[in-house]
């Protein structure tokens, strides 16, 4: 399993925490520190949409300038995204050949804790 996020992001802390407390092994992929990349990104886009990624609620969509919120499409994001990853929701999650985003914790029990 590989998580991907920001190491100081609430989220990410609360999911790595709960990772730790159910001894499930993780790579941690801090994405701020150690980059994005095309690869990394189509994987996502292709699993989940780039709708999924762009995270709508954080600072860093409220900074971009309007004009630009409203024009985004599959482009424009993906440049967005990988010029500015901290607009991705986190964690993503890459396992068993499934990428998901985001730390629920009854979705995590079933999934991850068989």
């Amino acid at each position: 399993m590989k998580l991907y996020g920001i190491k100081n992001c609430d989220t990410v802390k609360k999911a790595r925490k709960w990772l730790d407390e159910n001894g499930i092994h993780y790579e941690f992929h801090d994405f701020k520190k150690d980059g994005l990349d095309d690869t990394i990104l189509d994987r996502w886009e292709d699993a989940l949409g780039w709708e999924t990624l762009i995270n709508k609620r954080g600072t860093t969509w409220r900074k971009l300038p309007e004009e630009q919120r409203e024009g985004i499409n599959a482009q424009s994001a993906r440049e967005i995204m990988l010029d500015n990853p901290s607009i991705i929701k986190r964690p993503v999650v890459e396992s068993d050949s499934q990428v998901s985003v985001g730390f629920n914790e009854d979705e995590w029990v079933s999934r991850f804790t068989r």
